[in-house]
Order: C-alpha cells, then structure tokens, then sequence
C-alpha cells in the first residue's frame, strides 16, 4: 500500500470546544457564536424546525413561498423599506425552505450586527404577507416552476424521487408543483407561519468580528422573548420501503436533444455513523477527479455523456445516493448499462489502495478551504448542531477520514446499493422502445 499523501494539518485551528461558544436559550433555541477578527464582516445562519414536511401533499410548496414572502413586509416595515435598510448598509439576508427547515442566512459589517439580528426577527417574528405581494410572488414561482417542469436535469430528478420515496415526504419537491401553488392564498401563509414558527428548536449561528458574549446576548436580546405555545414538535419522518427490484419510469419532454437519467437508492443520513464512509466511497465513483469511475467509462471511454456523476444526499433522513447523467437519446440504454456495471464493481470490489489515498487526501486537503470564511465556519457550526456532532467535530475530522478502510466502503456501498434494486428515471425526448 503506498504512503499516505493526505495533507497534515494544524486542527487546532479549526472551529472547536475552545472557540465555540454553544448557549440554549430558556425558550428552546440554541445560539453558537465564533470570533474572527481578521474580517470586518459577521455572518448570520441558522434555521426554525419547520418546513415542507409541516405541510399537506395538496399544499406541497407552502413552506417554499411562505419563506420566501416573510421579507414581503412587516408589522413595521414595508417589502421597500426592508431592502432600502438592507442596501444602505450594504448588508443581505435571505430565507429558504427545506424539507425540515426554514433557513436563513445574513451578512454585514460586524458593526451592523445588531441591525441585521433586528431585521431578521422582524420577518421571521412578524411578518404580514400582504396579498398583493403574495400574488406577485406566486406568479413568480409558477414561472419557475413552469421551467422547472420543461428542464429534462429536474423532471428526470422529480420521477427518480416518486420511485424511490413511495407514500415518504421526500418524493415531494420542496417547492411544490404548479396545481397546488397556484391555489396558496395569503391567508394559507399566515395559518403555517402562525402554527409552525416558533423559537423551539431553532438555531442561530453568528461568526465574524464580534466577542462571541456580545454576539449572543444581542441574538438574546431580539430573540429572548420569542414564545409560540401553538408550535407543534415536527412530524417524524415515516418509515421507508425497501426497495424491491428495479422500478423505472420514463418521462417524455419533446423537442429535448439531450436525455437526462437518475438512478440510485435512498441512502444513509447525515446522523448515521456510515456516513462519512459512504460519502467518502461516493467521491470515488463519481465526483474525484473528472467525475470519478462513472466519468471515466460512461464520459471519457464511452464518450456518450454530457455528463456523469454521483451524489450523496446527507440531510435529516434517507436521502438520494444517485448516478446522474446526461446523454444523447439514441445513448441511454447503454449509459445506463455502463452506470449499473460500475455500480456492480463497486459493491462487490474494494476501492483501491491508491484510490483511498488519494480521496482521502482530497476530503483533507479541502477542509481548510471550507473553514477559511465565516461562511464556511458559521456552515460548520451549523452542521455540528442539526447532525448532533462534537463540538471537536472538524478538529477529529482529518483523523476520522484517515481511518475509513477499504473494507468500510465497501461494506457501506452493499448496505446501500445493489445493481438489481434501484430506482431509475429518464427524462427528454426519449428514443422507440422497440427492441428494448
């Protein structure tokens, strides 16, 4: 076996129990705060337990507008004067929806903090959704949506998920579809906003040019207060069929010159300790490099895809671990003949030496490039909290990586992948079944 090449690393750099700060708040939320001042800048992220998973099939994509009209006005501000504070600061903030989440993500000068804090419980406490920007903004996401349902990437993405996720939360897209958002009302929004955000199993993360004491006690002082007896605890996710056997489904979109196919298995949480094993093998067979395995004999031996490659979820629950790839028509049946070969050797094969080396020197030496912004760190903090890792997390890490085996891929790979029991889904102007 060849000497390790992974990069050694001073960890104790890193984000740790030493400079984090972790302090729950008396009404259910967690603060984390970080110091750097090195940047002149402060960084906000965190999220509230609500999400797409709080919604009815028929309201699918409630969440997704409901975070995106909080910003539309206040109690106390206008959607106007919430961007002209914004901009004359030249500050940002955003919210998200997930399947288990609310996100939001803000950024300023350090010594705008208290301002941004004020603004982002302003939206996410007190929000007004006024009908008229709900409106608009509806007609806005039926246009995306509307292109969403004609790019073949998402539709082949949207059909794999129904296979895979039968009667589960996740075969439902987060953003919803066009029959049920057009239906959501003003009033829909204020109903999950008044039943579902709450302080109780929130997070706020703050890092950048603040002491970590200050940066809490201002999160303290705009969120404290905050109570809503009304919140439920968040549905958990069902239980999830196995999968049986390969289970297909083909949609036609015409006039596409290229098809687009997905094909995998549910695979493990971010909460499971194979994880970082199975994301590490992932690397392997379609990312490192030019796209890995797959790239090598579906791309550039093959030469019959636009792309191919390989992603691992990594969420709350069982989320995808998926072969994406996109072909020429006529190509798709061979593509993915060539996807399920490559997956049959890596389950029944070890990665090899070299190959473990040299990805685990990548999920090394790429470390330090995630955690050299506050981005990057108040990310990290944010992660130790929703996946329930150590606060030494990062700091074990290259540890951690260093001692996944061969053999660990490979046992993680069988658990979760297996040639004859995928889901698979083609999108795009689909070649004649005859002589399939």
């Amino acid at each position: 076996m060849p000497p390790s090449r992974s990069p050694r690393l001073n960890v104790r750099s890193f984000p740790g129990p030493e400079t984090i700060r972790r302090e729950p708040l008396s009404n259910g939320m967690v603060v984390m705060a970080r110091e750097n001042f090195s940047s002149p800048s402060v960084v906000v992220i965190g999220y509230l337990a609500a999400g797409a998973l709080d919604e009815k099939p028929e309201q699918a994509g409630l969440a997704d507008l409901t975070a995106s009209a909080l910003t539309r006005g206040t109690s106390r501000r206008s959607f106007r004067e919430i961007y002209e504070t914004l901009e004359s600061s030249g500050a940002s903030l955003g919210v998200g929806a997930g399947t288990h989440n609310i996100s939001f993500r803000a950024k300023a000068l350090a010594e705008d903090l208290p301002l941004l804090l004020e603004l982002l419980a302003d939206v996410l406490r007190q929000p007004t959704f006024p009908e008229a920007e709900v409106d608009r903004l509806r007609g806005e996401k039926l246009t995306g949506l509307g292109i969403r349902d004609q790019d073949t990437e998402s539709v082949a993405q949207m059909a794999f998920e129904e296979l895979a996720y039968p009667g589960h939360p996740y075969r439902l897209p987060s953003d919803g579809y066009r029959h049920t958002v057009e239906r959501l009302k003003a009033k829909d929004l204020k109903r999950f906003h008044a039943g579902h955000f709450g302080p109780r199993g929130m997070l706020v993360t703050v890092v950048g040019a603040v002491p970590a004491a200050q940066a809490i006690d201002q999160v303290q002082a705009h969120f404290g207060s905050w109570s809503n007896p009304a919140q439920p605890a968040q549905m958990p996710l069902p239980p999830l069929q196995p999968m049986a056997g390969l289970l297909r489904k083909d949609v036609p979109i015409p006039g596409k010159s290229q098809c687009d196919l997905v094909l995998g298995a549910p695979g493990p949480s971010r909460l499971d300790p194979d994880y970082l094993a199975a994301a590490l093998g992932n690397n392997v067979l379609g990312v490192f490099g030019l796209m890995g395995r797959l790239g090598r004999a579906v791309r550039k031996q093959a030469g019959m895809a636009y792309h191919a490659s390989s992603h691992l979820g990594g969420g709350l629950g069982p989320t995808p671990w998926q072969i994406e790839a996109g072909v020429a028509p006529p190509n798709v049946e061979r593509a993915l003949e060539l996807a399920r070969r490559e997956l049959h050797r890596f389950t029944t094969r070890r990665v090899t030496a070299e190959e473990l080396s040299d990805n685990q020197a990548n999920f090394i030496g790429r470390l330090p490039l995630q955690l050299e912004s506050n981005e990057g760190v108040a990310a990290a903090l944010m992660a130790i909290e929703r996946y329930e890792l150590p606060l030494d997390f990062y700091q074990q890490y290259p540890t951690l990586i260093r001692e996944i085996t061969a053999d660990r891929v490979l046992s993680v790979a069988q658990r979760y992948l297996h040639p004859d029991r995928l889901a698979i889904a083609v999108a795009g102007s689909l070649a004649s079944d005859a002589g399939r």
